[in-house]
């Protein structure tokens, strides 16, 4: 069985930091690199030719570790845990303290629905349910809350594949709380979740051309601002969380995922991570 490899071209680029590199190029070449050894010391060979001075920055590197790590004692094997290989794929422990919070606040408008003053006119838990796995998604690509920021970033698959990964982690753990929210109150299903997919798609097509984190906090602002606050002060629930709206949100939700997938080159830039 015949095996593609890179092209030299590409390698030669990719080892001098060239700029005119596509994105897809370089994510397929990261890609292609994690199964190909070939490929691999075809790089090697090309980063001693192409950049020396990054060649003899990790020899020097090596040479000081291998120092460290050859006079200190063995480490012991461990049998890896393949569940948190895998679990690690998909969060992040930035997220989960900002899932927690979310699944607290969906649990305290549930109770708040169920025996506050006026329940039944304005649910709480359909006025947050759009916002509330955005704020997941925002922790998940928040440059200050992610301390590993910069790995992530400089993976090969960072880009759309865990963006959809992530958020998917973030639906995993909302939808549930909410199911059970609006069960307990009497909302139909897609009452609220069409208003949270939607607001969550929105985000990422946003989030593609301002940064993820910086549109989840935009929409939630724009929708505290002009759904939540009004809501509230008149006791009357808005078009937006009506069922007639329904179709609207559908629509908000098919053009929203348009988006993402035009643009799914961008969020294999820095910005998209912001």
């Amino acid at each position: 069985m015949s095996v593609e490899h890179a092209s030299m071209r590409i390698i030669d680029g990719y080892a001098r930091g060239d700029t005119e590199l596509a994105a897809d190029q370089v994510w397929a070449l990261e890609a292609h690199l994690e199964a190909c050894e070939v490929c691999r010391d075809r790089l090697s060979a090309a980063v001693t030719a192409e950049a020396p001075a990054v060649a003899a920055l990790v020899e020097t590197v090596w040479s000081g570790l291998q120092a460290q790590l050859t006079a200190g004692p063995l480490p012991r094997r461990q049998r890896p845990r393949r569940w948190a290989a895998r679990l690690s794929g998909w969060l992040t422990p930035a997220m989960v303290p900002w899932l927690a919070m979310a699944g607290s606040v969906t649990l305290i408008a549930l109770l708040l629905d169920l025996s506050g003053p006026g329940s039944g006119k304005v649910s709480l838990v359909l006025l947050l349910a759009p916002v509330l796995p955005v704020l997941g998604v925002a922790a998940s690509w928040s440059r200050g809350l992610d301390p590993a920021y910069e790995l992530t970033a400089s993976v090969p698959r960072a880009g759309l594949y865990l963006v959809l990964r992530r958020t998917a982690s973030a639906l995993a753990v909302v939808i549930p709380a909410l199911l059970v929210g609006g069960w307990a109150t009497g909302l139909m299903v897609a009452q609220w979740l069409l208003p949270c997919l939607a607001f969550t798609a929105t985000t990422l097509a946003l989030g593609g051309v301002i940064g993820v984190t910086r549109a989840a906090f935009v929409l939630a602002a724009v929708w505290a601002g002009v759904v939540v606050a009004p809501t509230l002060a008149t006791s009357r629930t808005t078009f937006a969380l009506q069922t007639v709206g329904l179709p609207v949100w559908g629509l908000i939700l098919v053009l929203s995922i348009g988006v993402v997938i035009a643009r799914r080159g961008a969020y294999t830039l820095l910005g998209a991570h912001q």
